[in-house]
């Protein structure tokens, strides 16, 4: 079967061989740029089973895409930073940035932009009160954003629209430059107290699998399940006996320092209350316009799994 994605801690063990006991043979394709894969996945399901942002998910879910996901979550980031400001409004609420510009980097569905935008919202700002400036397209063609969403110039970078002051601030662009810092002040200290008041730690991203091949096959999905979360629990073990360099080992450490458990668990259960505000995000953000079950989120036989 194809395979998009991208070589990582939780799947690195897959990729390389020995931990696919089911007998699975994946050619694994890597697209330098994930994104792109996403968007030729759900514009023309160009795979067997990818990886996928989960608010493209969502939306794609929406929107009749005939894939359907399995409860793997790869990747897992905190998104209080996401936020960005000029150093010199630094100390203005985030409640005032109501009625201004907030750039967005690529789409509005994007999910790094969906939980930054929640961590705004749980700081006091009025999300329907801004217009935001997206710096790119959406990958499901026929999702139809807000009327406060508009596409910035063409050839402009958000980065040159905030310095400039056609924006803001930004929302997931990362900008590395002296006269940009977070909004949210201490945002990996703000991060973490959700973790430990509320449990949640956002997900990113998930995999799918087509339709045509989870009903040709029953069994696909809980082996494919099995699979992955094999290859996950290595690289687990692997960080038990101290982190690696990547900012999602340092990152995924300190989750487990927190919690004392798997900092990537697989599996519904162990995940609905971030699945469940992650859907209350993309309800209040205007992306997906009826509220989906969790359960109809995920393949058949992957609902009592657990990895």
């Amino acid at each position: 079967m194809s395979l998009l994605t991208r070589p990582q801690g939780a799947n690195r063990a897959l990729i390389e061989g020995g931990a696919a006991a089911s007998g699975l043979r994946f050619d694994v394709v890597e697209e330098p740029v994930l994104v792109k894969g996403f968007r030729r996945m759900v514009r023309d399901l160009e795979f067997d089973v990818a990886e996928m942002a989960l608010t493209t998910y969502l939306t794609a879910k929406e929107h009749g895409v005939a894939f359907t996901a399995l409860p793997i979550f790869l990747v897992r980031d905190f998104h209080h930073g996401a936020a960005q400001v000029l150093r010199k409004n630094s100390s203005r609420p985030v409640a005032d940035l109501a009625g201004r510009r907030i750039g967005v980097n690529r789409g509005y569905t994007v999910t790094t932009g969906v939980w930054g935008r929640a961590a705004l919202a749980e700081a006091g700002l009025d999300l329907d009160s801004v217009t935001w400036v997206c710096s790119g397209d959406e990958h499901v063609p026929a999702y139809v954003p807000p009327k406060n969403v508009l596409r910035a110039p063409h050839g402009a970078t958000l980065q040159e629209m905030l310095l400039a002051g056609e924006i803001d601030a930004v929302v997931g662009a990362g900008i590395t430059h002296p006269e940009v810092v977070s909004q949210i002040a201490n945002p990996d200290e703000a991060a973490t107290d959700v973790l430990r008041q509320r449990g949640v730690f956002p997900i990113n991203h998930l995999v799918v699998v087509r339709d045509e091949l989870l009903a040709q096959h029953p069994e696909l999905a809980s082996t494919l399940f099995a699979d992955f979360a094999e290859a996950k629990r290595r690289y687990v073990e692997r960080l038990r006996s101290g982190p690696g360099d990547s900012r999602q080992d340092q990152i995924l450490a300190r989750v487990m320092k927190i919690t004392g458990s798997d900092p990537l668990p697989y599996g519904v259960e162990k995940n609905r209350g971030t699945l469940e505000e992650l859907i209350d995000n993309a309800m209040s953000q205007h992306i997906v316009r009826t509220r989906p079950a969790i359960e109809d989120l995920f393949a058949d036989g992957t609902l009592e799994l657990q990895g």
